[in-house]
């Protein structure tokens, strides 16, 4: 099965970040007024574990890209300078601006103890927030899909044979919002091939009532974004082989690089086994299964009005299915 997703815009005034994901950007200056360059600006979610690090241009600006729905804590520092702090929450995918002014630093030292409540999770609708740290330490196999990861990270999502999971009692009733490309149909593996977890970014999973912006589904939603090769000046990537239980080989490759405009992360996993769909009993028959899964997402920016994101994904599973 092969899946294309292709997102275009021309925002009028700031360039909107595509996919449900949100920006941070902003311009630091001194107690002049004057712009600040090469400027230590970092942002963190102590929560999720979720941080990014960046410096200021030569116009004093800032940018953060592709961050996932939640409060962040944005602070700057410089030699000399007063190191400054602000709470942001981000929810939508308008771009938020930050103009921050740094103070001298005075001759004593004081010791601020603040509580930064804007931290704590303020949206009424119950979710569960998974983040890419928290995927990376679950113990789920290579070209496993999602379902082991909602099954494992989301409470009232149970496990059921052949694939399959139960979100509040009904399989039927889930949605998958892959930057914000809805998906609807029947995703358990018996069904069909899903996105790989190595490209996902973060993920909301909604269960109860879903938001109006979702509908058609009831019983869960899962909202994703995945991971973008923008503002990655040195190509970074990563590459697992692994083996397990049931004559299980699996291997995955992920790499991802770009700069301010244009972005490209790519992503392959594959994993052939003999239970495949992970059936009740603890020696199955006729369990034999392999998958090969392939994601690209590129972005680009030009100028500061118009943004272009193109998701690529191809994916293959062949299995038995098994006596029970």
């Amino acid at each position: 099965m092969m899946i294309i997703l292709a997102l275009a815009v021309a925002a009028p005034s700031t360039g909107q970040e595509l996919g449900g994901a949100g920006t941070i950007q902003g311009t630091v200056k001194d107690p002049t007024g004057a712009v600040m360059t090469a400027v230590t600006v970092t942002i963190v979610n102590p929560v999720s574990g979720f941080r990014r690090e960046t410096t200021t241009d030569q116009m004093g600006k800032f940018v953060f890209r592709n961050l996932p729905p939640n409060p962040y804590h944005v602070a700057v520092s410089a030699q000399g300078f007063e190191t400054l702090g602000q709470d942001v929450d981000v929810r939508t995918a308008i771009p938020i601006n930050l103009d921050l002014n740094l103070k001298l630093a005075g001759t004593t030292q004081t010791v601020e103890v603040v509580g930064h409540s804007d931290l704590l999770e303020s949206d009424p609708t119950a979710h569960t927030d998974v983040d890419q740290t928290l995927v990376d330490k679950l113990p789920i196999e290579a070209g496993g899909g999602l379902n082991q990861v909602i099954t494992m990270a989301s409470p009232g999502v149970v496990a059921d044979s052949n694939g399959f999971f139960h979100p509040v009692g009904d399989h039927a009733q889930t949605q998958f919002s892959i930057d914000n490309q809805p998906i609807t149909d029947q995703q358990s593996r018996i069904y069909s091939n899903q996105i790989s977890p190595d490209a996902v970014q973060s993920m909301e999973v909604i269960t109860g009532v879903p938001p109006a912006e979702y509908g058609d589904k009831s019983s869960l939603v899962v909202h994703i974004i995945t991971k973008s090769g923008l503002d990655s000046p040195k190509p970074t990537g990563t590459l697992n082989a692994g083996y397990g239980s049931f004559k299980s080989p699996s291997a995955e490759l992920n790499a991802g690089a770009g700069n301010t405009k244009v972005g490209d992360f790519v992503s392959f996993t594959g994993l052939k086994t003999d239970r495949f769909l992970d059936p009740p009993e603890f020696e199955a028959l006729h369990d034999h299964g392999t998958s090969q899964s392939f994601f690209n997402r590129l972005d680009a920016h030009s100028g500061a009005a118009n943004a272009f994101h193109l998701n690529l994904q191809a994916a293959r599973s062949s299995f038995d299915v098994p006596n029970t």
